[in-house]
């Protein structure tokens, strides 16, 4: 069955990035837009519990939106070049490291909302590097294709369920999900970003070896690699300022567009034609995926920190009493006499 549709889609030079055939490069574009979808339903969770109520009412929940929002992904990394893909891993890998080591706790949250479509193009390098040259590479891929669908569905349904039970089970102690959330919901972004950077440090290994195959000598690595590292020093160098100087949403969406520009006007003196193409398919997916985050990206700037201090377990408890209309009455101040 699997290689009668290899044969029946067969790779079109130019169009596909990988030389296997599109069957493959659909299903690496599923499993990586499955990981945004995991990774957005689980920071939708964290802020939903550690927010104010003003965030809780912002957040959207999920629904046909969220399936179309998948499968367009999904096409569009299908589309996406290994090399470009490469190129925005190490793009986003400088620049949490250099917020890391700025030491800006502001943008800790914001990157993980920013790197949506950064980590597709992660799970789609890893993907191409790990199966390349595998004699059942679509048959692997199936199968994490299968793995990635079935954690997606698992966070799309735990979203459906806090956003709108949560309140009550927390309160009750009903749910043992809730009641994990309510005890252990603190250590959810630590888990996301160890989880992020065990991606990300293996897709930049992948990203290297994608990049440097192209290569026939050391010398056209450097004429390559050289203009790369300066054009990303100085396009971290200018999101830094920019989110300092004007923080807001609008600026999210000019960042990525300076990103993409400084990468296209790069390709266009050092890449290929194709490599052009696959910039403007990645214009689409980061605008798809910073739409589709507006929501959450409010609720950061509803809470006015990006890396919050997160409530104990017995302020979460107190704040489920208040949602069910049991506020605790505080004693007055006595007056000074």
């Amino acid at each position: 069955m699997l290689s009668f549709l290899r044969s029946w889609l067969p790779g079109v030079p130019g169009l596909w990035p990988l030389s296997a055939n599109p069957l493959d490069c659909l299903l690496q574009g599923l499993v990586a837009s499955c990981g945004i979808s995991v990774l957005c339903n689980l920071m939708r969770i964290h802020l939903y519990i550690g927010g104010c109520s003003a965030v809780r009412g912002g957040l959207r929940g999920g629904g046909l939106l969220d399936w179309a929002v998948l499968w367009v992904l999904t096409g569009l990394l299908a589309l996406v070049g290994p090399r470009v893909a490469a190129l925005l891993v190490l793009e986003f890998s400088l620049r949490a490291v250099s917020a890391r080591v700025a030491g800006q706790q502001g943008p800790g949250g914001q990157l993980l909302v920013q790197c949506q479509f950064s980590l597709g193009c992660a799970l789609t390098c890893s993907l191409s590097f790990l199966q390349e040259g595998a004699a059942q590479r679509t048959l692997g891929l199936v199968l994490a294709a299968g793995l990635a669908g079935l954690l997606s569905w698992c966070a799309q349904s735990a979203w459906r369920h806090v956003g709108v039970l949560y309140p009550l089970h927390s309160s009750q102690r009903y749910c043992g999900l809730c009641l994990t959330l309510l005890s252990h919901g603190c250590s959810l972004p630590r888990l996301l970003r160890r989880a992020l950077s065990l991606c990300f440090l293996v897709a930049d290994i992948a990203a290297v070896a994608l990049v440097n195959r192209d290569f026939l000598s050391t010398g056209d690595a450097l004429r390559f690699w050289t203009p790369l590292t300066i054009c990303y020093t100085l396009l971290v160098v200018y999101m830094q300022e920019e989110q300092q100087q004007r923080p807001g949403e609008g600026v999210v969406f000019r960042t990525a567009g300076v990103r993409l520009g400084g990468l296209l006007v790069l390709m266009l003196t050092v890449g290929r034609w194709t490599d052009v193409l696959d910039i403007g398919v990645c214009l689409l997916g980061e605008a798809c995926c910073l739409l589709t985050a507006g929501d959450m990206l409010s609720a950061l700037r509803a809470q006015d920190i990006d890396d919050p201090p997160y409530r104990s377990s017995v302020g979460r408890q107190r704040e489920a009493k208040r949602w069910q209309g049991h506020e605790e009455v505080t004693q007055p101040r006595r007056k000074d006499l």
